[in-house]
């Protein structure tokens, strides 16, 4: 990432999208299977895996009975939609963000960003990619999630599903589970303050400059990151998933975010709410590490292909 000393010029932003973009995509594709087993666990609860696979791992399990009931397709299912949200996701939040971290920080003479000031750059950020992605997670989670309920006609592709959504529920199917995804800035608040504070440590412990670290710190920083701010504010992913994943055809509706949280709770109680989070962090922190490592790598050979 950029400096927070000098202005962000358009050059910079391009790079930071090109490399939030490629980087997105990049560790999508590779955690993708887990994605589809999170999301499964969080709307339908944890599957019935018979005798045969009881003394197996859960998400190999899992694995196994996808492939054995959907080939292998089924362990991607969603993965257009998820980088076609990631695409514009990292590509707008990397820019924004960094553009929000100069404006924050051009009062203070040492051009220190406070731990404040870092954590609304983030959530600012957040709020536009949520915001303008909303629907293709929509999609996401319909895909993923869609052999599992009986009678009802599969989506045949992202766009005939982005179709069928706009046209039999509107806006605000397109827009479903907006609330609890907005929550998840949340999250990013917690990430991105975190990330930097680590990242300035190792930098400082190292006699380098943050920009400078190596594969291996940044890789650090970003799975330690991931971990604390994914347990903090894992909740919301679930009841989000579950007002996504409802539909025109859904045997099961809620009236909305309030009357989600209430009934998960009366019927799993506090565990319900963190269904799949072991799951989550196999799959989000090696998608952190990847995307954040990709990133800066990418970046920095970007900037050294055209120096200023």
């Amino acid at each position: 990432m950029i400096n927070d000393s000098h202005a962000p010029n358009y050059r910079d932003l391009l790079y930071n999208a090109a490399s939030g973009a490629a980087a997105g995509a990049v560790a999508a594709t590779f955690v993708c299977p887990l994605d589809v087993i999170k999301t499964r666990f969080q709307v339908h609860g944890l599957p019935n895996l018979g005798n045969s696979t009881v003394k197996r791992s859960l998400i190999v399990g899992s694995l196994e009975q996808i492939v054995q009931k959907e080939g292998l397709r089924g362990m991607y299912r969603g993965l257009a939609p998820t980088v076609l949200a990631l695409l514009p996701n990292w590509a707008v939040y990397f820019p924004v963000y960094e553009q929000l971290k100069y404006f924050l920080c051009s009062n203070d003479e040492n051009h220190h960003l406070s731990i404040g000031a870092n954590m609304l750059a983030a959530a600012g950020a957040g709020a536009a990619t949520i915001v303008s992605t909303n629907p293709l997670w929509v999609v996401k989670i319909r895909l993923q999630t869609q052999g599992l309920r009986a009678g009802v006609v599969p989506y045949k592709s992202t766009l005939s599903a982005l179709s069928r959504i706009a046209h039999e529920e509107g806006i605000r199917g397109l827009y479903s589970g907006l609330i609890p995804a907005l929550a998840g800035i949340s999250h990013v608040a917690i990430f991105f303050p975190t990330y930097e504070k680590i990242k300035f440590y190792l930098a400082d412990q190292e006699k380098t400059t943050m920009d400078k670290l190596s594969a291996r710190d940044v890789a650090v920083a970003s799975s330690v990151s991931k971990i604390f701010a994914s347990t903090m504010t894992y909740p919301h992913e679930v009841v989000r998933s579950k007002l996504q994943e409802q539909g025109h055809h859904s045997e099961k509706r809620y009236s909305g975010v309030v009357d989600c949280i209430k009934k998960v709770f009366q019927q799993e109680g506090v565990p319900g709410f963190y269904r799949g989070c072991a799951t989550n962090l196999i799959r989000t922190t090696p998608a952190a590490v990847i995307t954040f490592t990709s990133f800066e790598m990418i970046h920095r050979f970007l900037v050294n292909l055209s120096p200023p």
